[in-house]
């Protein structure tokens, strides 16, 4: 799947790419900002404003 728009889509539906992206082919929420050439600051901030948080535990957005 093609996410180099992944930022100006609608929240819920990043937080369901995002979230699959950590669950089947990334480690960390390091390794997909680098693999997708995502700014971590960017990302982090559509995640907060919508509530969620990542969790490096379970490696997701909650």
């Amino acid at each position: 799947m093609e996410i180099t728009n992944l930022l100006k889509m609608d929240g819920n539906i990043v937080l369901g790419i995002v979230n699959e992206k950590l669950r089947l082919e990334c480690t960390s929420i390091d390794d997909l900002v680098s693999r997708y050439e995502l700014d971590y600051d960017e990302l982090n901030d559509k995640m907060e404003s919508l509530g969620f948080r990542y969790d490096p535990i379970s490696n997701q957005y909650k």
